[in-house]
């Protein structure tokens, strides 16, 4: 079974939703930027400038993310994206989605012309830091965290570019 990427179309939404309330109801609570995103991809990800990736095996929506202009901008003279809402189907981890979707944003970011990429987790989430650290992406240190609208993130991630 062969993972194929391809852009977000609208009615990609309810498995966009559906995809990231799985993970985020099963460990941690539902909060207002998830709502945001997840309700209306098309307004608060897309008409920002961001863009949704979709993973597809054998014709079934099975994993997605998406990157945007980061929702501030520490450094100056440096333009950074973030990634978020990255999520595989529970049946079908293992199989490369979460490494082709974050290749994707990864491909995204530098089209948009990024000098980086930020990233929001949680130490709860291995699985997930360990795909972004073998990515390339560096653990920020407490005292470098930016300010975050989650309160389940205690892990911040860069990858410059």
């Amino acid at each position: 079974m062969t993972v194929r990427i391809r852009d977000f179309q609208p009615d990609d939404a309810p498995a966009f939703a559906a995809l990231n309330l799985a993970w985020i109801d099963e460990i941690f609570e539902v909060e207002p930027s998830d709502r945001a995103q997840l309700e209306d991809p098309q307004s608060a990800i897309i008409a920002k400038g961001g863009r949704i990736a979709i993973a597809e095996i054998d014709g079934r929506v099975c994993g997605c993310g998406a990157v945007l202009p980061a929702h501030i901008q520490p450094v100056p003279d440096k333009y950074y994206v973030e990634i978020v809402k990255m999520a595989a189907a529970e049946d079908m981890r293992g199989r490369g989605i979460g490494r082709a979707v974050l290749d994707r944003l990864i491909e995204d970011a530098r089209e948009m012309g990024a000098d980086g990429i930020w990233l929001e987790t949680s130490n709860k989430l291995a699985a997930a830091q360990h795909l972004y650290r073998t990515s390339g992406f560096r653990d920020l240190d407490d005292d470098a965290f930016w300010p975050t609208p989650y309160g389940r993130c205690n892990a911040q991630l860069v990858l410059e570019l």
